[in-house]
C-alpha cells in the first residue's frame, strides 16, 4: 500500500509539472538564493587618491584627542574609539614619529581549519608552508597599499600568530603604508621598533600563519578594537590609541578638531613661556 501511494504521488508531480510547463508559467524562485553563496551588505566605497590626499591633509599633525572632540561635535560621541588594549608598539615623545593619520585599507584573517603540517621532512615541510602563503593566507591586500594609506587587520583571536613582521612591514611601508593596525599579534617587535614603523596591536604573537590563520575578505568592513572600519575611513593613532573617523564626517571632524588643536597649542605655549620651558614639537 505505500508504495501505491508513493506512485500515485509521482505521477501527480509529474503532471503538475507539466501543466506548469505548458502554462507557461515560470517555478518559483527561491527567495534566498543570492544568499546561499555568501552575501555582503555594507557596500565598499572607493576613493580617488587626489580625494585621500585631500582628506588627510585635513587631518595633518590632529591628535586622537582632538578627533575624539571633533567626533563628539558632530554627534558621535564614543562612536569609533578603539579599545584602549589597542596600543603603539613604541613611542617617540621627542618627535612623535609613532603618530600617524592615514586612509583605512582592511584585511581580515580567521583561524583556520585546516590541520597543521604534522612531522614532515625539511624540504617537504618548506613546502607546505609555501603553499600555504600562496592559497591559504596570502596579502592579497598589499596590491592596495598607496600613499597615505593605513593598514587595519583584523585578526584571528586569540591565536598566536605573527601575520604582521619587521620584513611584510617594510614592504607595505615602501608601497605607501603610513601606519598598521590589528585587533591581534605581530612579531618580530624589536626590529619593528628599531625600524621606527608604526605599528598598534594587542599583543605579541610568535608563530607564522601556516597551520594558524587564513586570509577571509580583503577591503571588506572589518571589527578593530571593537569598532568597525569600513575601507576609506580616516585612521588617527597616537600614544592615546586609535580612532576611526567615517569618511562621511570626516571633513567636519577635521575642521573642529583644528581648532581644538590650534587652541591648545597656544595656550600651553604660553604656559611653556611662563614656567621657562623650551619650546618642543608639541607646542611648535
Amino acid at each position: 500500500m505505500p508504495q501505491a501511494r508513493a506512485v500515485l504521488w509521482a505521477g501527480l508531480f509529474i503532471l503538475l509539472r507539466s501543466a506548469l510547463c505548458v502554462s507557461g508559467a515560470e517555478p518559483v524562485a527561491d527567495p534566498a538564493a543570492e544568499w546561499r553563496a555568501g552575501k555582503s551588505f555594507i557596500p565598499t566605497p572607493v576613493y580617488a587618491a587626489e580625494d585621500d590626499q585631500r582628506v588627510l591633509a585635513g587631518f595633518a599633525g590632529l591628535r586622537v584627542a582632538d578627533v575624539c572632540d571633533g567626533m563628539d561635535a558632530v554627534g558621535l560621541q564614543d562612536i569609533c574609539l578603539m579599545n584602549a588594549e589597542i596600543r603603539p608598539l613604541w613611542r617617540d615623545t621627542a618627535h612623535f614619529a609613532h603618530r600617524f593619520v592615514g586612509i583605512a585599507v582592511t584585511a581580515r584573517y580567521v583561524p583556520t581549519q585546516h590541520p597543521p603540517a604534522g612531522k614532515l621532512g625539511t624540504d617537504d615541510y618548506d613546502r607546505w608552508v609555501g603553499r600555504w602563503y600562496r592559497e591559504k593566507s596570502s596579502e592579497p591586500f598589499a596590491a592596495l597599499l598607496r600613499p597615505g594609506s593605513a593598514l587595519v587587520i583584523e585578526e584571528a583571536p586569540e591565536t598566536d600568530v605573527g601575520s604582521i613582521g619587521s620584513n611584510n612591514i617594510l614592504s607595505w611601508k615602501l608601497k605607501g603604508c603610513v601606519g598598521v593596525v590589528t585587533s591581534g599579534t605581530a612579531r618580530d617587535t624589536d626590529e619593528i621598533i628599531a625600524q621606527k614603523i608604526p605599528l598598534y596591536f594587542r599583543k605579541p604573537g610568535r608563530g607564522i600563519r601556516p597551520g594558524r590563520n587564513e586570509i577571509e575578505s580583503v577591503n571588506r568592513p572589518v571589527v578593530c578594537g571593537g569598532v568597525t572600519v569600513v575601507p576609506g575611513d580616516v585612521i588617527v593613532a597616537d600614544g592615546d590609541g586609535v580612532i576611526v573617523v567615517p569618511r562621511a564626517q570626516a571633513e567636519a571632524v577635521a575642521r573642529y578638531a583644528r581648532r581644538i588643536l590650534d587652541g591648545d597649542k597656544a595656550g600651553r605655549r604660553n604656559l611653556y613661556e611662563k614656567l621657562g620651558l623650551p619650546v618642543d614639537d608639541s607646542v611648535r
